[in-house]
């Protein structure tokens, strides 16, 4: 069926799943994570999973037990130790968030917030220069670009160069990247006084972000929030992400 992992990608990931020598055994991790990837790309209620994959409470118990556990967070970071460290690119994107996201609670915790658009939330990330996603986070939606800029871009290595848009000019940030010996190409804001450094040709390269966030939105379930925990979310964009990172692995000779 569509959306399934192949016997590649499967090679790959299997020996980061959790193993359990002992006890009753468990359900096919292969088709558990199928089935996960398939609720992913359809944007279907876990209840609609079809039932070649088994049923959905076992699908949905393992991918939440696993995001506890962090097996979706060790997978993320060991197929993007590999990414080209030339060039780290950032930027946001809003996503809305269904009405059955939004009803929770005291949803203030859950990185739901009101904009333009009515209830959003923002998907941070910073890319290589291949396009890959090298770290992720999530905030509400009238959150400032910049809002994880500390957490995100504390990785540069020296003689990074950092691409960004208008909205990351600000001296913390050139400051942050100039700590740990990269440079901050971003355009200067239209009331900057003190004039910069900034290259308009290198700057053309910062649409590898905005090709990232339009592969991981064909995924229905992350263009529109349907989770109603952020936890739950960002686990569905690293799993996106992992899938880009298998596919690059697959095609690479």
């Amino acid at each position: 069926m569509r959306y399934e992992l192949s016997d590649y990608e499967w090679s790959v990931i299997r020996p980061m799943l959790p193993n359990k020598p002992r006890g009753i055994p468990r359900v096919d991790d292969r088709r558990i994570l199928n089935g996960i990837f398939w609720v992913l790309r359809s944007g279907a209620p876990w209840r609609d999973l079809p039932d070649g994959y088994g049923p959905h409470t076992t699908c949905y118990n393992r991918f939440v037990r696993w995001r506890r556990a962090g097996v979706w967070d060790r997978i993320m970071d060991a197929l993007a130790a590999a990414h080209d460290t030339a060039v780290q690119i950032i930027d946001t994107s809003i996503i809305r968030v269904h009405q059955q996201g939004a009803c929770i609670a005291n949803n203030s915790g859950q990185h739901i917030g009101r904009s333009r658009g009515g209830l959003t939330s923002k998907i941070h990330a910073v890319v290589d220069a291949n396009g890959l996603p090298v770290r992720l986070g999530l905030t509400p939606g009238e959150a400032h670009d910049n809002r994880l800029c500390s957490t995100l871009l504390t990785g540069l290595q020296p003689r990074t160069m950092l691409l960004a848009d208008r909205g990351y000019d600000a001296d913390w940030i050139r400051a942050l990247a100039s700590e740990q010996g990269a440079w901050a190409n971003i355009p200067p804001k239209r009331n900057r006084k003190d004039p910069i450094c900034f290259s308009p040709y290198l700057y053309r390269e910062r649409n590898l972000v905005e090709r990232f966030f339009n592969k991981i939105k064909q995924c229905r379930r992350i263009a529109t929030r349907y989770d109603k925990l952020a936890a739950n979310y960002l686990a569905f964009v690293k799993l996106a992400c992992i899938r880009l990172w298998l596919r690059v692995y697959e095609s690479t000779p």
